[in-house]
């Protein structure tokens, strides 16, 4: 929807300072969103989106706004913009583990609730991939399902070739797996949208689902 494009362009030009810390707060176009996700970066909003696509949902027209903020460390300025200090959106999110405690900081910053556990996250609508979005994918797919998927979309051939890189040989199957997806500029996010795509419906990654329960 152009109207969610134009918020998600708004959001992130104030969370960046680019006009001023203020930007979003000004928002005069259509109601906001009714919740925003903050997802480290493109492929997680694809994966979120195709999954409830999935379930017939359209995140957008569900007032959902699904806004990468360009890696954790952004964290804090989105949840000032959009959270309880600026427009007073109710939030969610999704990050890697490595990455948990930017999105705990903010978020226990803007609720002055320091010293947020996981659980509390959870229960705030925050939630951690094992690693990353990639390793959950595989993890749910198994290996052998997501080098199925790569021969659909024409790259296992380029994957057999990536595996006899000195520094891969030896690797776990899976570890392999994890680092081409991330080779190439625009991989993630194709992978992010056919993995999502492939998964057994019972299979899901719990946090994913567990956020799209949330949306």
């Amino acid at each position: 929807m152009e109207e969610m494009s134009a918020f998600r362009r708004a959001a992130t030009e104030a969370a960046r300072g680019r006009q001023g810390p203020s930007t979003a707060l000004r928002w005069s176009g259509p109601p906001a969103p009714r919740l925003v996700v903050l997802v480290e970066g493109a492929s997680d909003r694809v994966a979120l989106e195709t999954l409830a696509g999935c379930r017939g949902r359209d995140l957008d027209a569900d007032g959902v706004c699904v806004l990468p903020i360009g890696g954790a460390t952004g964290a804090d300025r989105h949840v000032r913009v959009l959270g309880p200090e600026g427009l007073g959106i109710t939030l969610a999110g999704l990050c890697d583990e490595a990455e948990e405690r930017f999105f705990q900081r903010a978020v226990g910053r803007a609720g002055r609730r320091p010293n947020l556990d996981r659980d509390a996250m959870c229960g705030l609508g925050f939630f951690v991939c094992r690693a990353d979005l990639e390793d959950e994918l595989i993890r749910a797919l198994g290996v052998d399902r997501v080098q199925a998927v790569l021969a659909d979309e024409g790259d296992l051939r380029r994957f057999r070739i990536f595996q006899r890189q000195p520094d891969q040989r030896g690797r776990p199957l899976h570890r392999q797996l994890r680092r081409f997806l991330g080779t190439i500029s625009g991989r993630k996010e194709r992978y992010a949208r056919s993995l999502t795509a492939a998964l057994d419906p019972q299979r899901v990654p719990p946090p994913l689902e567990a956020l799209l329960d949330r949306c």
